[in-house]
C-alpha cells in the first residue's frame, strides 16, 4: 500500500532525474522541472537523490496516505496541509495512516515536490521513473495522475528519532540573486543577432506568456531580430536553451524540450538558475544577466558542493539514511 489520489490537481506526475542516453533516438529527457527541490526532498527522507517523487503544479492534488510514512515537501509553496493543519516545508514529516495531504493557494513558486521514504514502487522505463507525457510512458501508466490512482511505497516508514523537529537552512534552497533575474551565457547564434536586439535582451524585461508548460516558456517582450535572414539547420538543444522564433519571440526550453530545434539559439540559461526558472509561471516577469561560461561553472560547482555537504551531514541525522 501507499497513497491514493483523491483529487489529481492541475498537473501531477511522477518525475525523477530524467531519461538519459536516448535523445539520439528522439526520446526526450523529461524529469523534474525543479531538480534541486526534488533532490533535496529525497535527501530529507533518507533516500538517494535518484528516487522518484511527485511533481505538483499550481493547483496541487489531494492525497490519502494508506499507511504511515516519512515524507518531505519541497519546491514552491502551494500551502500544504495535513488533515487541515498547515505543515512546514523543507523538513521531514511523519504522516500517520489515514492522513490527507492537500494543497491550496500558491504563495510562492508554482511547483511542489512530494518525496517519501524509500520512494514509490514503480517500474523503470529506459532507466527512469519519469513520466513522458506526450509519448505516454514512464511514471504511473505514462500519464498525469488522476482520481483513484493508488501508488505503492517501496518501503514501510522507518523508526524516526524523537529529535526530528528540524528543517533545511534557507541557504540551501533560496537564491541570492534577485527573483526575476535569470543568469545566462551566450548561445551558439548569439552574435548573429542585431546590436539593438542584444541590447534589449539585457535592458528590457520579458513576460512569460500563457503558452508555458513543461516543454517551454514563450516570452513576450521586445522583438529580437537576426542581422540578416538565413536558413538554420536543426541543432541540439537542452534544458535552458533560449531559441528565437521567426517572429522574434524568445522561447525558453524546459524539462520536456524536444531533442533538436531549428530556431537560432541566442542564450543558454546557467544550470544554477534552472530551479528558479522552473518556479516561474505565466504572467511573471524576468530579466537576463549575461555571465561567462567560467562564472556559470563556478556557480554550479558551489551549488553541488553545498549538496555534497548536506548529504554528509544527513548521514549522522538518521541511522537509516542511504
Amino acid at each position: 500500500m501507499g497513497i491514493k489520489i483523491l483529487k489529481p490537481g492541475l498537473l501531477t506526475s511522477i518525475q525523477d532525474a530524467g531519461r538519459y542516453g536516448y535523445r539520439k533516438d528522439g526520446i526526450i529527457l523529461s524529469g523534474a522541472m525543479d531538480a534541486r527541490a526534488w533532490k533535496l526532498g529525497n535527501l530529507l527522507v533518507g533516500n538517494t537523490e535518484m528516487e522518484a517523487g511527485i511533481e505538483c503544479t499550481l493547483s496541487g492534488p489531494v492525497i490519502l496516505f494508506e499507511e504511515d510514512q516519512l515524507i518531505a515537501i519541497t519546491g514552491g509553496d502551494l500551502s500544504p496541509e495535513l488533515d487541515g493543519i498547515p505543515v512546514q516545508m523543507w523538513r521531514p514529516l511523519y504522516v500517520n495512516k489515514g492522513a490527507v495531504l492537500t494543497f491550496g493557494q500558491a504563495l510562492s513558486g508554482c511547483r511542489s515536490y512530494l518525496c517519501v521514504y524509500g520512494g514509490f514502487d514503480l517500474p523503470q522505463v529506459l532507466g527512469s521513473y519519469s513520466t513522458y507525457l506526450r509519448a505516454g510512458f514512464g511514471g504511473w501508466e505514462g500519464r498525469a495522475l488522476k482520481t483513484g490512482d493508488q501508488i505503492p511505497f517501496k518501503s514501510a516508514a522507518p523508526a524516526v528519532p524523537a529529535h526530528n523537529n528540524w528543517s533545511l537552512s534557507t541557504q540551501m534552497y533560496q537564491q541570492k540573486s534577485a527573483d526575476d533575474v535569470i543568469r545566462v551565457i551566450k548561445g551558439p547564434e548569439f552574435e548573429r543577432f542585431s546590436e539593438k536586439s542584444i541590447a534589449a535582451l539585457f535592458t528590457e524585461k520579458f513576460k512569460i506568456s500563457k503558452e508555458a508548460d513543461r516543454m517551454g516558456y514563450r516570452l513576450e517582450g521586445p522583438g529580437l531580430k537576426l542581422r540578416k535572414k538565413e536558413e538554420m539547420l536543426s541543432a541540439a538543444v537542452s534544458f535552458g536553451t533560449i531559441q528565437v522564433t521567426a517572429e522574434g519571440n524568445p522561447i525558453v526550453l524546459m524539462a520536456d524540450h524536444q531533442t533538436t530545434g531549428g530556431y537560432p539559439r541566442i542564450l543558454q540559461v546557467a544550470s544554477v538558475d534552472f530551479a528558479k526558472l522552473a518556479q516561474l509561471q505565466s504572467g511573471d516577469l524576468l530579466s537576463f544577466e549575461l555571465i561567462t561560461l567560467a562564472e556559470a561553472t563556478t556557480l554550479l560547482i558551489a551549488a553541488e558542493q553545498k549538496l555534497k555537504q548536506l548529504k554528509q551531514t544527513l548521514t549522522f541525522k538518521y541511522p537509516f539514511h542511504a
